[in-house]
């Protein structure tokens, strides 16, 4: 099975599109994960850049999280996934829906993804995220029993969160999530908050051990199936996942750097 390391996008939006592009080639990721823009003309010129440069694509969609209303949250996934698709990624990772929306209507959204994902020929896979359908174990599973072909991005951050935990104790939850999981947000929480300062600090090793072993599993699922490819985004994020210090906001620590250490440990974990 290939082993893919994709760039994330999100906290480099300052930079031009060749800086960043060449910025992700000179670190040795192997694609992108960005959000594309909705203008065509935009929205190919970023993709023909990355193709160009010999990289591949996976496109988020993030951006309903700034609709709280339904019928608004409905129309903005359904351009927002057409538009996606359209740039022919290798998959789409979609932020869909609400922890508050009712069953029925996230139910709604997700019927939406798999009949725009089917006209397509293009997987969405949805990620696990706070406040989102999925944003708590207890929220997602229903759906995983109601929709056993439902695929997932595994940022696992997030239920450490949400959680409070590390999940030791919900070793039931991780069994029937992990085998939905295509894609990883290869980001470190802590049962504090979705980001460690510095996955490579002492006090961060057994959050860092415990997100290694859902990875481990994960891929060793993948590959016990016969998927020709996983793919894994470092996604440390800017401030503020990033801590700052008080009053002067001086980051504690640099996200591109992370997620530049994250890629190598990767890469020599699963090589």
């Amino acid at each position: 099975m290939k082993i893919e390391i994709f760039a994330a996008h999100w906290g480099n939006n300052e930079l031009a599109p060749d800086v960043f592009i060449e910025r992700v080639k000179q670190a040795g990721f192997d694609g992108i994960e960005m959000s594309l823009p909705l203008d065509v003309a935009a929205r190919e010129e970023w993709t023909t850049r990355i193709a160009e440069a010999g990289l591949g694509l996976i496109v988020a969609q993030w951006e309903t999280v700034f609709h709280s209303d339904f019928a608004a949250h409905r129309a903005a996934l359904e351009q927002l996934l057409h538009n996606a698709c359209a740039a022919r990624p290798l998959h789409v990772n979609s932020h869909t829906g609400k922890d508050y929306y009712t069953r029925e209507q996230n139910l709604q959204l997700l019927q939406l993804a798999a009949d725009i994902s089917r006209q397509h020929g293009i997987p969405i896979v949805h990620e696990i995220h706070r406040s989102r359908f999925s944003g708590h174990p207890m929220l997602l599973l229903p759906y995983l029993q109601q929709l056993p072909e439902l695929q997932l991005t595994a940022d696992l951050s997030h239920w450490c969160c949400s959680c409070e935990s590390l999940l030791e104790d919900q070793p039931h939850t991780l069994a029937a999530t992990l085998p939905q999981v295509r894609h990883i947000h290869a980001r470190v929480g802590h049962a504090q908050g979705p980001q460690v300062a510095d996955f490579r600090a002492p006090e961060a090793q057994a959050a860092l051990a415990a997100h290694l072993g859902w990875w481990d599993e994960i891929i060793r699922l993948r590959r016990a199936a016969g998927a020709s490819r996983m793919t894994l985004t470092p996604e440390f994020g800017p401030v503020p996942y990033t801590q700052t210090l008080p009053y002067t906001q001086k980051e504690v620590s640099n996200a591109w750097e992370l997620n530049v250490a994250m890629l190598e440990l990767l890469r020599q974990r699963y090589a």
